[in-house]
């Protein structure tokens, strides 16, 4: 149950990284999403993939939006083969629709000033927990995700992000 919940934590916290980047001035009176505010790339050597292998690469663009964050997620799988997701974090809990095949709906939420939980759901039933969090020096984030995988198996995945 404990490993569900830490799951569900780093659904949560990949969702607010997805979807960074709201309005400038929200962005600049919440700590934890101005810190955001910028690209961060994927360091694979210090990250984990469970079941299976990360992508080849990954690149996330934090933006100010409004009273959101948006996020722009680059990503070159196992295979090769690239995609580009734009998301939004509003930061308020509430669940808001979103176009993957994994996950129908993501809700996210700042704990505090270095950590944000972000929530997957697909059919009303949450599939992944998300736990993001930023270094104190601002020049790594952390995001593990808990769930279930669209393969039906166990998730873990604890993925290292550097400022560039």
């Amino acid at each position: 149950m404990n490993r569900r919940i830490k799951a569900m934590a780093l659904l949560g916290l990949a969702v607010v990284f997805a979807t960074a980047v709201p309005q400038i001035g929200f962005a600049q009176s919440n700590p934890l999403f101005n810190s955001l505010i910028g690209t961060w790339k994927l360091d694979l050597a210090k990250s984990t993939f469970s079941p299976g292998v990360g992508p080849r690469s990954q690149t996330i663009t934090y933006e100010a939006e409004g009273q959101a964050l948006r996020a722009t997620v680059e990503t070159v799988d196992a295979q090769g083969g690239a995609t580009k997701v734009a998301l939004t974090l509003h930061n308020d809990g509430k669940y808001y629709p979103v176009r993957t095949p994994f996950y129908d709906a993501a809700a996210d939420k700042v704990v505090n000033d270095t950590t944000v939980w972000a929530f997957r759901t697909k059919a009303g039933k949450v599939v992944q927990t998300l736990i993001g969090e930023v270094s104190g020096d601002g020049k790594t984030s952390t995001v593990t995700t808990v769930g279930v995988a669209q393969i039906g198996q166990p998730l873990y995945n604890v993925a290292v992000y550097e400022r560039q």
